[in-house]
Order: structure tokens, then C-alpha cells, then sequence
């Protein structure tokens, strides 16, 4: 790799650092404009707690009105879309790379992630590459999902397994005026 390149690396992997440190600020609306600044798309009435972690921000799209809880990590190297009204709770992480165990040279291999409008994807639960998590969907606290979620599932437990279902009639908004947080 030649050195302009090597430069270039550089200064997007420290910009990358920056705007991490800076999404841990107290402001919802400045976290919002770091991501913006690096190409996520933003709905309406988003709001974005502090500590939250974002692998390739361009990769990342959010619905009008979704929360994103305190210290989340969303790995948006592949593509990335949650959809309307959905909330994600504390220390999520959303996964869409990872290692190929049986690569003898240890290559990273995913797929993109799709959370479908109004799911509810509780604290601490991890989602892997290539799931799609359906409308309405819930992910128990904890919760290791390695296959799509259908419309509606209530999932817990690792391996994941359906325990119910969600009223499919959900009409809520998640449009809070919460300016700062």
C-alpha cells in the first residue's frame, strides 16, 4: 500500500475515532449531526442516547422516530436498515461482519441486517449477520439471534427460541420531545 493511501486510512480511521468520542457528548441532536456529517440516514424524531458505536456510518439507515439506547454497538459494514418506530434498548449490539471460522485464513464474511418498523429489541441482546427481525418483533433481554425473527415473534434465549406473540395491531409513536439526551 502506498503511502497516500496509507494517509488517507489514517485520517478516516482518526476521523472515525473523533466522531465516536463525540457520540458519547450529552446531546442527542449533536450525535445525530456527527452521524449525518458521515452519511447515515436519519428519520424524523430520531433520538440517540450516549455511548453508541457506529461501524460505517454510510452503511446505517434509521426510521422516523426510533430510539437507540446507551451504549449500543452497530456494526453497519454491510448495510444496515431499522426501520420505523423502533426501539432499541442499552448495550445492544447489531452485527452484520464477521470471522469465517472455517476460512484457514481467518476472513471476515456477513451479511446486512434489516429490523423491521415497531420491533423492540431488548438490553443486551446480540443480533448476527444476514437477520432480518420482523415487524413488531421483540428480542429478549440477553437474546443471541441467529435467524430471522418473523413479524410479531417474541424471541428469548440463546439459541433463540419463539416464547409468543406480539399484538399485531401496534399503532404507537415513539415521537418524544426529548431534546437532550
Amino acid at each position: 500500500m502506498n503511502v497516500k493511501a496509507r494517509l488517507v486510512l489514517f485520517l478516516y480511521g482518526l476521523k472515525l475515532y473523533i466522531s465516536n468520542l463525540i457520540l458519547k457528548l450529552p446531546s442527542s441532536s449533536l450525535r445525530k449531526s456527527v452521524l449525518l456529517s458521515f452519511g447515515a440516514r436519519l428519520g424524523q424524531g430520531v433520538h440517540i442516547y450516549g455511548g453508541l458505536t457506529v461501524r460505517s456510518p454510510k452503511n446505517l439507515s434509521v426510521g422516523n422516530y426510533s430510539v437507540i439506547g446507551e451504549r449500543v454497538l452497530l456494526d453497519a459494514r454491510k448495510e444496515m436498515y431499522i426501520g420505523e418506530n423502533v426501539n432499541i434498548s442499552s448495550e445492544v449490539m447489531i452485527w452484520t461482519l464477521h470471522h469465517d471460522t472455517t476460512s484457514p485464513t481467518f476472513d471476515a464474511i456477513g451479511n446486512s441486517v434489516l429490523i423491521g418498523d415497531y420491533a423492540w429489541i431488548c438490553a443486551r441482546a446480540i443480533i448476527l449477520p444476514g437477520v432480518k427481525v420482523g415487524r413488531g418483533a421483540v428480542v429478549g433481554a440477553g437474546c443471541v439471534v441467529s435467524k430471522d425473527v418473523g413479524d410479531y415473534e417474541i424471541v428469548v434465549g440463546n439459541p433463540q427460541k419463539v416464547v409468543g406473540y406480539r399484538n399485531n395491531n401496534l399503532i404507537y409513536n415513539l415521537n418524544k420531545n426529548i431534546p437532550f439526551i
